[in-house]
């Protein structure tokens, strides 16, 4: 192909004409079709255009040489990135494009997940944010690229890009927004699970000031100060991971949005509450007032309520977020603040508040449970294998039969049914020999010891109303398993975290794109049209050929 520079030597972009018809399969928007009429002039040879003498007018098959040549190289240059997707976290869009519109996150930038700031709010001359991505779009000219941190991910998304009983890793044909081979700053590595370890801890403080105080463990002679310890030692912790957490949600905002949206971690939104009125009903009793002040009920509960009116409502709207596509075991979660509410409430002198949430509590948990043992389309959520999440469901009627007791003064019918479901679960996830074997360690795992401490303190109260040696061997044995799971995870939290450094890896689970951008490649237009022509050629012929048939007879 010969080309003359046709213009002068001050001018450097050249025209020539390009007689390559790209295929139907390309991508829109990036070529443009060939008229009939230039089919009858393709093999004509190439003339040089005067542009002195015969301004162009328009752009239909005149291209720089650059766009033109990138335009050819399209082709070879997608087949090889449409088909490996790098866990680097840096193909938002193929083709180079994170580097060219800004949005991906080059290596040790994770500003997609911090704070983003109110001036251009304040400003009205600035900007918005979504002027700069009209901007950005126009400057590369897709209009396809999504993956703002700043909008809600679908439940379902979840689902789709993450996998484990917590949702926690991320399957090996998935990108993420953020690097992979660097370590992350250690807010953004820092989940709400952390509120698990308050649960344990402020559990624990419960069940030590009821083996001192209550009359069926008389006998042991504990001490009331190891209940005092465990209290300082929960309250302590729960201000250090609420001071960590309220810092992440002062710079990195965005990931707490992210973890509000994650099907398993909302349920994590109710935990610090719930361990504040833990270690209201477990305070000792020589720094307990005689009557515990009804503001604190109000203080503790109120933030729990709103938050449940907007997980339940959820559930009950019926959208996308509704309970049997988000439903897992940690929902119990928010399921079991209303019980501990209750007692709470119970203790302050508002019984009909407790009677209140003790019915909202147990018509949500009896909805929970058969929407998780029916295993509906949250199957792909609940692991085959036996895991430490399913000890949730110990949780639930455990503080129900507890709550009960504690309005009404006497373990009855109603509060020891809830007791043996509980005690039935229990015992069907002990037998297994496997329980905390082969599974890698989770900072959410304390979140699960809770459970195993509220059937012990259930326990401990049926013990009282049946005063037996079987059930107090019951109650000893129940305690002392689960003191024993707190004081292994305990150990082990230390190991990982000062010893081993790997108590907050990566979470790659807040990184996930809003879409897959790696989809199965369809059978072309043509194709279809090919199959679905023949369908229908063949079924007009048996149609006339039934026609002519039945007129020949």
């Amino acid at each position: 192909m010969e080309r003359r520079p046709a213009f002068p030597s001050s001018f450097e972009t050249h025209f020539i004409d390009i007689h390559e018809v790209l295929p139907e399969e390309e991508d829109k928007g990036k070529t443009q079709k060939i008229d009939k009429a230039d089919h009858k002039r393709i093999n004509r040879p190439i003339k040089v255009r005067d542009t002195n003498k015969r301004p162009h007018r328009s752009l239909n098959r005149q291209v720089s040489l650059e766009t033109g040549f990138s335009v050819h190289n399209w082709e070879s240059k997608a087949k090889d990135d449409r088909r490996v997707l790098t866990r680097s976290g840096r193909s938002l869009g193929g083709f180079d494009s994170a580097n060219r519109i800004g949005l991906g996150a080059p290596k040790g930038d994770f500003s997609l997940f911090k704070t983003k700031p109110t001036l251009s709010k304040q400003n009205p001359l600035l900007p918005s944010r979504k002027e700069r991505e009209m901007v950005s779009q126009r400057k590369d000219g897709s209009t396809g690229l999504d993956d703002s941190v700043n909008e809600s991910v679908p439940a379902g998304r979840y689902f789709a890009a993450l996998r484990g009983p917590e949702l926690d890793q991320v399957k090996d044909y998935e990108d993420i927004l953020l690097p992979k081979d660097e370590k992350w700053p250690f807010l953004l590595r820092f989940p709400i699970g952390c509120f698990g370890i308050c649960l344990g801890l402020s559990s624990q403080a419960v069940l030590w000031r009821t083996l001192a105080t209550s009359p069926a463990t008389k006998f042991l002679h504990i001490t009331p100060f190891i209940n005092l310890g465990l209290w300082l030692l929960a309250l302590a912790v729960l201000i250090s991971v609420s001071f960590t957490y309220i810092l992440k949600c002062i710079f990195y905002f965005e990931a707490v949005k992210r973890e509000f949206f994650h099907p398993v971690r909302v349920n994590f939104f109710f935990a610090p509450w719930v361990v504040c009125m833990f270690l209201a009903i477990g305070a000792p009793p020589m720094l307990e007032p005689q009557i515990l002040h009804p503001a604190i009920w109000c203080s503790f509960m109120a933030p729990y309520f709103l938050l449940e009116l907007k997980i339940y409502g959820q559930w009950l709207s019926g959208g996308k977020r509704r309970l049997c596509k988000v439903a897992n075991p940690s929902s119990h979660l928010s399921v079991v603040g209303n019980f501990v509410g209750a007692i709470l409430a119970s203790k302050v002198g508002w019984n009909e508040a407790a009677k209140f949430l003790w019915a909202v509590g147990f018509s949500h948990y009896l909805v929970v449970f058969v929407t998780l043992y029916q295993r509906l389309p949250t199957s792909e959520t609940l692991p085959k294998e036996l895991h430490p999440v399913y000890s949730m469901f110990i949780a639930a009627p455990s503080a129900a039969s507890l709550a009960w007791q504690t309005i009404y003064g006497e373990f009855d019918g109603l509060s020891r049914t809830c007791y043996f479901i509980a005690l039935f679960l229990y015992v069907s996830l002990v037998v297994r020999i496997n329980f905390f074997t082969g599974f890698r360690f989770s900072v959410a795992w304390w979140s699960y010891t809770f459970p195993m401490t509220t059937a012990s303190v259930a326990t401990i109260k049926y013990a009282e109303q049946v005063p037996t040696i079987i059930s107090k061997g019951l109650a000893l044995t129940l305690s002392f398993v689960s003191s024993t799971m707190v004081a292994i995870l305990f150990f082990s939290t230390l190991l990982h975290a000062f010893v081993w450094h790997t108590l907050f890896p990566n979470d790659l689970a807040i990184a996930i794109k809003k879409r897959r951008l790696v989809k199965e490649k369809k059978p072309f237009k043509r194709a279809y049209d090919i199959k679905r022509w023949t369908k229908q050629a063949l079924t007009k012929n048996s149609s006339v050929n039934k026609d002519s048939d039945k007129a020949g007879y």
